[in-house]
């Protein structure tokens, strides 16, 4: 009933509230929202803490401030004694339920809000104690929810004097820095469900504004304590906020809300208190939420590009762009700017091309506006190779490739087929590139030492032509290969400078190698004598080639015993070694491929989970998925011939299903928008029913003969799936 009542009341809350404008002149502009800290797209490190993403995952702590930002503590004010408890409080619901008369309860919603004072007196644990550490907020959690939860099935004067109470606390003047008292006021204010009412949003914006401007360091509590707030709380806190953004974008009902010019601050400030909350869940493993409900799919309909240009090109200056929170930007929209700056330096590269070939006075070529691969089925990999080698120039042009001796156009078909074959050959065990362990069902990079690593550089390289030309790769790397691969995520100047380096954990190495990690994890748990039982020493050992060879895990490491002091550091030693050291060479090689085709200040935007997905896309299939988004050409969704083939797919094996994929599509895995994604086509074939059904790959088009009966159609269709490599014209 807030909505309907309220709403008068509120456009008076409008007036009022436009004081609180009038009240913080005095303040200056330093603490305003609107003025948010921009990372600098030339120097990763300088990125605010607050906005935690891939490149920055070192654990917030008071203790890791400057010093000039650890301000003395200011003395708390006493608070009023308040000793009303969680069961006098659903005493007098109960009553007030049975009795209709709400006295007590109005009463004790209005005291409690009226001031932060009264906040703390009510929810804070003990109030005789100072709760200044980051790690106990020293709020009455159980208290808050019981309050809150009430809270909306309270009569309307009720809800109103909450609010009432709120914008007082919100215009009391602030003179020098905030008390614990006053975050933990702001920590309870932020959890009233009432926030979630369009009516109440110009007093929920000004709430976030001023929590948006407090110090770092007030920062750095309010993260450290929202990570104990319960999981179903926390998600509720972040759908509100995603929600506030969402609604003042595209407004349902725009006379609700001060027109935008006048609240440009708005959704500023609310995504920088939505950054303290993806800060809190980055701090916990594994995290509160998924770091997909942190995605905001409205951002997919504003103009992502200008988002973008801006973010690159006014830097540290005070212009808001969401692209400094990449956190909110899901994974289809980041997708789009990708792809979009992909195309913009193809454009650039082939423009280029042309304006050179024209001023050497030379007769303009078509193909040289493509990046040309022409290889033999029987050479694969060196043609492949020599091709990348020699047209290092061309990487950032349009993908085409040709097989030798076949007569098909490279509409985007043969494309997948390379990639496809390419991957498939070169991660093959006997080609000793990568090792494949059946326990994690992944790969990882063979430590094995040589003398060129230049094919490492290629499958780096194929990654990121398949980012750039947007082709899903069926390559089974774990989670910690995507993190190196941003490490750092744009390539440094400085050649000296080492890169896919990055904090590795025993998780990591449970991801690659779960019963090594094992067996570690038990030597950090073992009670007994480390140095006794296990007579080991800082020295690892490896085969290579049919040669056991020894390394340190530090100077004279085979000197030094492992005890049950030191076990953590070889642990963390041996987890580095394996998966930093020992195949240092061979991962820079692949990610100076990779980057040779996508550098893109775009990386910045990415977590190492998103640029899994968009290498790989999802291995997930849903063919009902499918089925609903399928187009059809000749035939109608009702027809005989449809309901036999969708009854066939649907009962198809998961490896019969991914066979189909490939052969309509050129890859058997899912883009990142889902299987709506592929634009799938089924077009009515007109020749006999003798024949088996045809793909078209380029255009993910499949072309099927109108079979009698279901029996014949699975019989067809299965062979057709079976035999798939190779391209003809007709």
């Amino acid at each position: 009933g807030l909505e309907r009542g309220a709403k008068n009341q509120f456009s008076t809350f409008s007036n009022f509230i436009t004081t609180i404008n009038q009240k913080k002149e005095g303040i200056g502009n330093r603490n305003s929202p609107t003025q948010l800290v921009i990372p600098n797209i030339k120097n990763v490190r300088d990125l605010p803490p607050i906005c935690l993403d891939v490149r920055q995952k070192q654990r917030i702590s008071i203790d890791t401030l400057p010093q000039e930002l650890k301000a003395p503590i200011p003395p708390e004010p006493s608070l009023p004694i308040r000793t009303k408890t969680v069961k006098d409080f659903q005493d007098d619901m109960e009553k007030a339920k049975s009795s209709g008369d709400w006295k007590a309860v109005h009463d004790f919603y209005s005291t409690t809000f009226d001031s932060f004072l009264e906040i703390n007196a009510a929810f804070k644990k003990d109030t005789n104690s100072p709760f200044n550490t980051i790690e106990d907020s020293g709020i009455n959690a159980k208290f808050v929810n019981v309050v809150y939860d009430a809270l909306l099935n309270t009569p309307q004067d009720v809800q109103k004097s909450v609010l009432k109470g709120i914008i007082n606390g919100l215009l009391q003047e602030w003179k020098g820095p905030r008390t614990k008292d006053d975050l933990r006021a702001y920590c309870i204010l932020l959890q009233n469900p009432q926030f979630s009412n369009t009516s109440t949003y110009v007093i929920y914006a000004h709430l976030l504004r001023q929590i948006a401007a407090l110090t770092e360091a007030d920062h750095h509590f309010l993260v450290h304590w929202s990570k104990k707030i319960s999981q179903r709380r926390f998600k509720q806190l972040v759908d509100r906020l995603l929600q506030f953004i969402s609604l003042r974008l595209f407004p349902a009902k725009p006379e609700e809300f001060p027109p935008m010019v006048k609240c440009t601050w708005w959704i500023p400030s609310a995504t920088k208190v939505l950054a303290l909350f993806n800060a809190a869940n980055s701090l916990i493993s594994p995290s509160i939420i998924s770091y997909t409900d942190f995605y905001n799919s409205t951002l997919d309909h504003i103009d992502l590009m200008e988002e973008y240009h801006n973010w690159q090109c006014y830097g540290n200056s005070h212009r808001f762009s969401f692209c400094q929170y990449p956190f909110i930007i899901s994974i289809a929209a980041k997708k789009v700017i990708i792809q979009r700056d992909s195309e913009q330096q193809m454009i650039s590269i082939a423009r280029q091309s042309l304006v050179d070939k024209v001023s050497r006075r030379q007769k303009p070529d078509m193909n040289m506006l493509f990046l040309n691969v022409k290889v033999r089925r029987t050479h694969l990999v060196s043609d492949s190779l020599d091709e990348l080698a020699r047209k290092k120039a061309d990487l950032k042009k349009k993908l085409k490739v040709t097989f030798v001796g076949e007569a098909g156009l490279d509409m985007g078909g043969l494309t997948k087929e390379w990639f496809l074959l390419l991957i498939r050959q070169i991660f093959h065990p006997d080609y000793g590139m990568f090792t494949y362990h059946k326990d994690s069902h992944c790969h990882w990079f063979s430590s094995f030492k040589c003398d060129n690593y230049s094919e490492f550089r290629l499958v780096g390289a194929l990654m990121g032509l398949a980012v750039y030309n947007s082709i899903t790769l069926d390559i089974r790397f774990p989670p910690c290969c995507y993190k190196k691969l941003l490490s750092p995520p744009i390539v440094p100047c400085d050649h000296n400078t080492l890169v896919g380096i990055c904090d590795v954990t025993l998780d990591d190495l449970f991801q690659i190698m779960p019963e090594l990690a094992h067996g570690l994890s038990e030597l950090l748990s073992y009670e007994g004598n480390v140095e006794e039982d296990f007579y080991s020493t800082f020295q690892v050992f490896q085969e290579e080639f049919g040669v056991i060879k020894s390394y340190n895990l530090k100077p004279n490491g085979d000197k030094i015993p492992v005890t049950n002091q030191n076990r953590k550091e070889y642990v963390q030693l041996y987890v580095d070694f394996l998966l930093n050291k020992s195949i240092y060479k061979q991962f820079a090689a692949f990610y100076y491929g990779f980057h040779s085709v996508c550098a893109s200040y775009a990386l910045l935007l990415l977590r190492p989970e998103e640029v899994e997905i968009l290498v790989c896309g999802s291995p997930e299939l849903d063919m009902s998925a499918l089925q609903r988004s399928t187009q059809y050409e000749g035939y109608q969704k009702t027809d005989l011939t449809i309901r036999y083939f969708w009854d066939v797919v649907l009962g198809f094996s998961l490896d019969l299903q991914k066979k189909l994929l490939h052969f309509a599509t050129g890859s058997d895995r899912v883009p990142v928008g889902g299987m709506a994604d592929l634009n799938f086509k089924i077009s009515k074939s007109e020749t006999s029913t003798n024949w088996l059904p045809v793909a078209h790959t380029c255009f993910n088009q499949l072309c099927l003969p109108p079979y009698k009966n279901k029996k014949e159609l699975k019989q067809k269709l299965i062979i057709g799936i079976s035999n798939a490599e190779g391209f003809g014209l007709e």
